[in-house]
């Protein structure tokens, strides 16, 4: 028997969240919805500027693995914090949360544990900006077989492609979870991060079990259209997953094909949908559930983080699950 039903490797990023108005956004200079790496030194800036600031331990796999835990299955993650203050703090949320953080706090060296200052408008859309400080550090040092070799799944954060030793960690970590008889797959990100490593992302998808990712990454991917990007990626990869905000879920396997309807709401906060999505996709996968009741179990687990502000579950997403039948 494995040891961990799911295991992710990711960055370990506290994030920090706050409030504001549109307004602020320009007058800071800040995308509105996307993510942006920020130096040190405007992450201290933006920290400085943020009103009633909340903090959590975040990263986009992170969460995902956070929400698996919290359905009841055995979790690890693999990831880099330093060993200060915040470094700690995310450490000992990720193991009172139920997963355990394999990795301890690294001491000594200048890099801090990174953080993202993450600021929602009225409307629940997040401007992410992420000073990536020692996660960014992550190597195939820090992938231990004996974690990812007996991982039943394996999820896998497409932002490490950002930096060659998070590149080796995380072809050392799906090679040793395959050799174990375990399941890999990845998280494309974001567009941005397709476009820089498109020809990477190429290969891995033949690679890999099964690929999650929204419209416009799958459209980077490939640089097509949605349904032309998508017939290409069902003949590539093991399982494909593909959302896209206010639509239909798409998942395909071989000749299988499932769309899975969404409800759309407002959203409180966008922060966390796609990684709850995930979660609640990966529950599914690793109980045994058709493709079709893992896309949906996706989908209550986004509509349950989106409900309120912060990235991770606030209720009893297995009770959602029993409600609307799913188990």
């Amino acid at each position: 028997m494995s040891k961990y039903q799911v295991v992710g490797i990711g960055n370990a990023i506290v994030d920090v969240i706050s409030t504001c108005d549109d307004h602020f956004l320009t007058r800071m200079g800040i995308d509105k919805g996307v993510m942006q790496l920020v130096e040190q030194e405007r992450g201290e800036f933006l920290y400085d500027e943020m009103d009633n600031r909340t903090q959590a331990p975040g990263g986009s796999v992170a969460n995902t693995i956070a929400g698996v835990g919290s359905l009841g299955l055995s979790t690890a993650f693999i990831g880099r914090v330093h060993d200060d203050a915040l470094g700690r703090f995310y450490a000992a949320e990720m193991a009172a949360d139920g997963t355990d953080f394999v990795n301890p706090p690294v001491a000594g060296g200048e890099l801090p544990t990174s953080r993202s200052m993450i600021f929602v408008s009225p409307d629940g859309e997040r401007s992410m900006n992420t000073y990536l400080g020692i996660s960014a550090e992550l190597g195939p040092e820090d992938v231990d077989d004996a974690v990812a070799g007996r991982a039943d799944i394996l999820f896998l954060e497409g932002y490490l492609f950002d930096k060659d030793k998070g590149k080796e960690a995380f072809l050392a970590a799906a090679r040793a979870c395959r050799a174990g008889g375990g399941k890999a797959g990845i998280a494309l990100s974001d567009p941005f991060c397709v476009d820089r490593h498109r020809a990477d992302f190429r290969r891995l998808v033949k690679e890999l079990d099964y690929v999650i990712g929204n419209d416009h990454e799958w459209e980077s991917l490939y640089q097509a259209d949605l349904s032309t990007a998508l017939e290409q990626a069902a003949a590539d990869a093991g399982m494909v997953v593909c959302t896209r905000s206010g639509h239909d879920v798409v998942l395909l396997r071989g000749d299988e094909e499932a769309v899975v309807p969404v409800t759309e709401i407002v959203p409180v906060d966008a922060t966390g949908a796609g990684d709850q999505f995930a979660a609640g996709f990966l529950y599914g996968v690793a109980t045994g559930a058709s493709l079709e009741v893992s896309g949906r179990m996706g989908c209550v687990a986004a509509a349950e983080v989106i409900s309120h502000y912060g990235a991770r579950p606030e209720t009893d997403v297995k009770a959602l699950f029993r409600k609307a039948g799913l188990v």
